[in-house]
């Protein structure tokens, strides 16, 4: 597995490109992210949403027509795609398939589990491909997503730290913006914040 990584916008949000067997998944192209995208894929077979935030998904639609690949998006996330709540000019984009929560799905023999995390957004996902864990802004290096944004859940996000600190396998964890980090690493953090909330 191949996995190139590239911030985009004011937000600097990372757009991933995996490559297994030759094969490129794009996860979360944000703005302007098609240019880069083109220089560094050769056979793209998907785009995939952690969540719905506009810096996570503004080039959805430019790379799913692009490409003439499919567009799978968090369900309960789905309303946030056509929405431009702070009037940015955000691209609408339309899912091709709507994930369901901890769904696994299979793209041309890849399996990518939907982790549902949700706290941050409704849909927040971390993407699970092999031991690679693709966070969105649910975990970050050092701190996790904010979740006091219009339809962020203090509650639920409470909940998906537990959830996760449930889990008894350590995983490479590419987050949404920042550094890469490790589930192991991040534990005590997690922990601090599932008390803290």
């Amino acid at each position: 597995m191949d996995i190139k990584v590239q911030p985009m916008g004011d937000y600097q949000t990372n757009c991933y490109i995996v490559t297994i067997d030759g094969k490129d998944i794009i996860i979360d192209p944000g703005v302007n992210a098609l240019s880069w995208i083109k220089s560094n894929v050769k056979n793209p077979i998907a785009v995939l949403n952690t969540h719905g935030h506009f810096d996570h998904i503004w080039s959805n639609q430019a790379v799913k027509e692009n490409y003439n690949i499919k567009l799978y998006t968090p369900k309960d996330d789905e309303f946030m795609l056509t929405l431009d709540p702070y009037g940015m000019g955000m691209p609408p984009s339309y899912a091709d398939i709507l994930v369901n929560p901890d769904e696994e799905i299979e793209i041309q023999g890849i399996k990518i589990k939907f982790h549902h995390f949700p706290g941050h957004t409704p849909g927040c996902s971390a993407l699970q491909i092999g031991k690679h864990l693709f966070t969105g802004d649910f975990i970050f290096k050092g701190t996790i997503g904010r979740f006091d944004f219009p339809n962020s859940n203090a509650m639920l996000m409470k909940r998906s730290l537990n959830k996760i600190l449930q889990w008894n396998e350590d995983f490479h964890i590419y987050p949404g913006h920042g550094d890469k980090t490790t589930l192991k690493n991040e534990i005590q953090t997690l922990k601090q914040w599932e008390r803290h909330i």
